[in-house]
Order: C-alpha cells, then sequence, then structure tokens
C-alpha cells in the first residue's frame, strides 16, 4: 500500500527523518520528491514508534524539510533480472550505464537474497582454475567457496581482479561460466579500466558489471554488492550456470556503512565502525555456495584494501573469521617488481583439499604446495639470516634453499598480466624448482611422485 508524507523533521548526511509513519517496514522502498519535482529513491533504515529513518540514494544539500515529500511504496528493493544482462555494464543501482537498453527482467529478485539452509547446501569440491599460479598452486579456489584477497592501497589488486574474471575457467566439463563483477567505491579512472579491459579481452560478454563510483551516494555501495550477489544467484540457481562473483573494495562498503552509522549517531564499535559490522558482513559474504538439487554455483572473491596494512583491522579481521582463507598481496613483493605480488605464507585456502587431487588437478598437487611453501619458507629465514651472519656463513644446502627462495619469487610467483596457465604447468614448474634441491630435502611428497613427476627435470640438470 503506497503512503505518502510530508512530515519530514530532519536531515542528517544521506538520511532522512519522518514523524508520524505507521505500518511501515525496514527495507521498504521510498520516493523522495524534492520541492522542485525531482524524485529519489531511497530505503527505510530503521522504522520504530511513528518514526522513519530513510537512507536516501542521492544528494541531500539543500533538501527543504517542509516542502519535501516522502512516499513509502510497501515493497522491498527488487532487481530486474534476466540473461540479457550478460555483456552489459550497470551502475550502482542497477540502471544501465553503457548507453544500451533497459533490461526486459525475466523475474524481479529481492536484492536482500534469502539465506542458504545450511542442511541444504554441499560442500565445495570442484576446482577452479584461474591461470595465477600462486593460487591454482597454493590456495586453490573451489567452486562455492568466499575467498577474500587482503591488499593495501596502491598495489596492483584491481589487475589481479580482472585478470581473474578474464581467465577464471572450470576444467573438464562444458558447462556455462558467467562472472559478476562490482566495484565499489572506484574511481572514474578505475571504471574506464575496467571498462576497457573487459572489452577489449572479450572477457564482457559472458560478464555482468555493476560501477559504483567514488562520487556516487555513498549509501549506494551498500546495495552494489547485493545486486551483484542476486544477478549471480538467478544465474546460477535458475540457469544453471557456474558464477564467480569478484567485488572490489569491501573496504569502501564497510566505510559507507560506518558513515551511515554515524549519521544515526550510533555507539561506535572497534575503530569507529558499527559493532553489527560482523553480521552484516556476513549477508554479504554467506550468500556464497553450492545447494543440494541446484547444477549452478555462486563462487565469491571479494577484494578488500587493508588500511595500512593492518592485517588485524577490524574489515580483515572479520572477514578472515567468515570467509574460507585468504589471498594476501605483499607490498613487499610488489617493490621487488613482481606480478602479482601474492606472499603464499600468510595465504590460505581451507577448501583446498577438497578441490585438488587426483581427478581434479593431479595426484601430485597437495604434496608439491606443501614442499614448495616449506622450502620458500626456510629460504625467507635463511634470508633474514644471511643479512646478519653473511652468505659464507651458510652451508651448501642452505645456499640451495636460497636459490630457490629467489626463484620461487622470479618464476613462479611472477607471471604476465596476460599469462594464463593451466595447472598442469604451474604443477611442472613447481617440479622444476624442487629438483634444483637433494632429493633427500623432499620430505612433503611422495617417493613415487618424485619419480613419476620430478625425475625429467633431474635428468635436465644432469
Amino acid at each position: 500500500m503506497v503512503k505518502e508524507y510530508q512530515t519530514v523533521s530532519s536531515v542528517a548526511g544521506p538520511l532522512v527523518f519522518v514523524e508520524g509513519v505507521g505500518s511501515v517496514g525496514y527495507n521498504e522502498l521510498v520516493v523522495v520528491t524534492l520541492p522542485d519535482g525531482e524524485k529519489m529513491k531511497g530505503q527505510v533504515l530503521e522504522a520504530s514508534k511513528g518514526r522513519a529513518v530513510v537512507q536516501v540514494f542521492g544528494v541531500t544539500a539543500g533538501l527543504d524539510v517542509d516542502k519535501t515529500s516522502v512516499r513509502f511504496l510497501g515493497e522491498t528493493m527488487r532487481l530486474g533480472v534476466s540473461t540479457d544482462m550478460l555483456g552489459r555494464v550497470f551502475n550502482g543501482l542497477g540502471e544501465p550505464r553503457d548507453g544500451g537498453p533497459a533490461v526486459i527482467p525475466e523475474d524481479r529478485l529481492d536484492v536482500s537474497g534469502s539465506a542458504i539452509n545450511p542442511y541444504a547446501r554441499s560442500p565445495p569440491k570442484e576446482f577452479i582454475q584461474t591461470g595465477i599460479s600462486t593460487i591454482d598452486g597454493m590456495n586453490t579456489l573451489v567452486r562455492g567457496q568466499k575467498l577474500p584477497i587482503f591488499s593495501g592501497s596502491g598495489l596492483p589488486h584491481n589487475d589481479i581482479a580482472v585478470q581473474i574474471a578474464r581467465q577464471a575457467k572450470v576444467l573438464g566439463k562444458e558447462e556455462s561460466f558467467a562472472v559478476v563483477f562490482a566495484a565499489v567505491g572506484i574511481t572514474h579512472e578505475e571504471a574506464g579500466f575496467f571498462m576497457r579491459d573487459f572489452e577489449k579481452t572479450g572477457a564482457l560478454e559472458r560478464a555482468v558489471l555493476f560501477l559504483n563510483l567514488a562520487d556516487d551516494p555513498s549509501v549506494e555501495r551498500i546495495i552494489t554488492p547485493r545486486l551483484a550477489l542476486t544477478t549471480a544467484e538467478f544465474l546460477a540457481y535458475e540457469k544453471d550456470m557456474q558464477v564467480l562473483v569478484i567485488i572490489t573494495d569491501m573496504t569502501n562498503y564497510c566505510e559507507a556503512l560506518r558513515e551511515i552509522a554515524s549519521a544515526r549517531e550510533e555507539v561506535p564499535g572497534r575503530r569507529g565502525y558499527p559493532g553489527y559490522m560482523y553480521t552484516d558482513l556476513s549477508t554479504i559474504y554467506e550468500r556464497a555456495g553450492v545447494v543440494q538439487g541446484k547444477k549452478g554455483t555462486v563462487t565469491q572473491l571479494s577484494i578488500l584494501s587493508m588500511p595500512g596494512d593492518d592485517i588485524t583491522h577490524p574489515i580483515p579481521d572479520l572477514t578472515g573469521y567468515i570467509t574460507e582463507g585468504q589471498i594476501v598481496v605483499s607490498r613487499e613483493l610488489h617493490r621487488k617488481g613482481i606480478y602479482p605480488p601474492i606472499d603464499v605464507l600468510p595465504s590460505l585456502s581451507r577448501l583446498m583439499n577438497a578441490g585438488i587431487g587426483k581427478g581434479r588437478t593431479r595426484e601430485d598437487h597437495r604434496g608439491v604446495a606443501d614442499q614448495l611453501y616449506a622450502c620458500y619458507a626456510e629460504g625467507r629465514d635463511l634470508r633474514a639470516l644471511s643479512a646478519v651472519v653473511g652468505e659464507e656463513a651458510l652451508t651448501e644446502v642452505d645456499k640451495q634453499y636460497l636459490k630457490l627462495a629467489d626463484e620461487f619469487e622470479k618464476r613462479f610467483v611472477s607471471q604476465g598480466r596476460n599469462e594464463n596457465r593451466e595447472i598442469e604447468e604451474t604443477l611442472d614448474l613447481g617440479w622444476e624448482l624442487l629438483s634444483t634441491l637433494p632429493e633427500t630435502e623432499l620430505k612433503r611428497v611422495k617417493k613415487e611422485y618424485i619419480e613419476k613427476y620430478g625425475s625429467k627435470f633431474r635428468k635436465k640438470e644432469a
């Protein structure tokens, strides 16, 4: 039932306070009509005791409280979805920004989604190849997983995001694969970069882009990830597609949450962020998964730039509790000119074992990953030690570890922005690096795998 009120009492940032309202629901859509006839959309953020707090998707500067009317539409925000969205670019509210026509919807879905019953979830177990060795080989992404990328300001996380969007695929099966890309609070320059890259490489044909710009209203940032996930759920569960959702940057999303909480004069939590931020983030991250009886899946890669490179900051800290691991982008590797500067030591994929091995990637995958991790960690420790005591004080084996750590960064971690490595290529490269060590040092791989996969590289050395 549509109800209209002209009882706006005050305005605080993006929030409009309306008095004397009745029967208004949380998340209900509203239309705010300004004195000059301009209309802006909004959403009910809070409703109690005849008072409603409305967050407006637009600029509220100069709003006249006496002559502004608010119409409550009696429904929550819905997105018109269709397979025609593939190959299209939308703004942060789901409106076309590529100059194309509006999408004729096949269905209209609530952007808040609905929680997946834990009993209906199936454990993720299918390998997704991103073409990036540090992810595929060491921190494997599995279909239905939520795996965030922890980065920092000035690091090339956007380049990594578009490379994954371009290259990601499911091996061994002829299945429809799509990418839903949501950019939250980005600059015009970044928006241009994303659009050019997707169009130039042809990745746009199987992708849906939602771009929320830095000069768009901050409350729009709260909606954009939910639009992307609603689209992904439609493509996955109604159209049987395998969907990868990439969201960048979740830090901008959390800053918008803090701004709205401040405007509402809520009691702040850690570092000024609202106390319910953990719950709010979970409503986004937990929308990834595999549902029993559904052929399609939703996999999620969320990118967040850690303020001050602090991994203990509330945003990465809470994200780590909800998601299944993390990929950490290193400033130290970036300074060395290595791309992608992914540090495998603090990185982790908790579902990796479910998606690798015989019949999925290769039988030696787990052993190779463990051995490379151990050898690189040893080489990094020796690098720090040699800086103190000098390389001359190291044993011959220590020097081999030191060399392996350097080669690991130069050859395994480092790859071109358009280089798409197959998983076989990644594992063979791992064996090639391990072949520089004596066989007695390879304690984390089975001898049969050393003979089957590693011996050919040892013969080359000889």
